[in-house]
């Protein structure tokens, strides 16, 4: 099984995309700095996961919802509404 998650820092308020398949692994490392990107936005909260039985959909799937058109859907479909409306102010 592949995981696609989405963090959401407790600290600065951004949100991190990433797949991997051990996904309680991949957690504690980024609230353990183990992660060059996200150690500096400690701690992190899980905000959204899927499991997806091939790699390379959940690759793909990931990639998606770094671009444009795949944000807009994080921020309308995925994340509450009070984090989405503070960052219509934010774009």
């Amino acid at each position: 099984m592949y995981y696609v998650y989405i963090l959401r820092s407790s600290k600065s308020d951004i949100l991190y995309y990433g797949y991997t398949s051990d996904l309680k692994k991949r957690f504690k490392e980024h609230n353990s700095s183990k992660s060059k990107f996200t150690k500096g936005h400690l701690p992190w909260k899980l905000v959204f996961y899927c499991a997806l039985t091939d790699k390379q959909k959940a690759k793909d799937f990931e990639l998606h919802l770094k671009s444009g058109s795949g944000k807009a859907f994080v921020y309308k479909r995925l994340v509450d509404r009070s984090f989405s409306e503070r960052r219509k102010g934010d774009e």
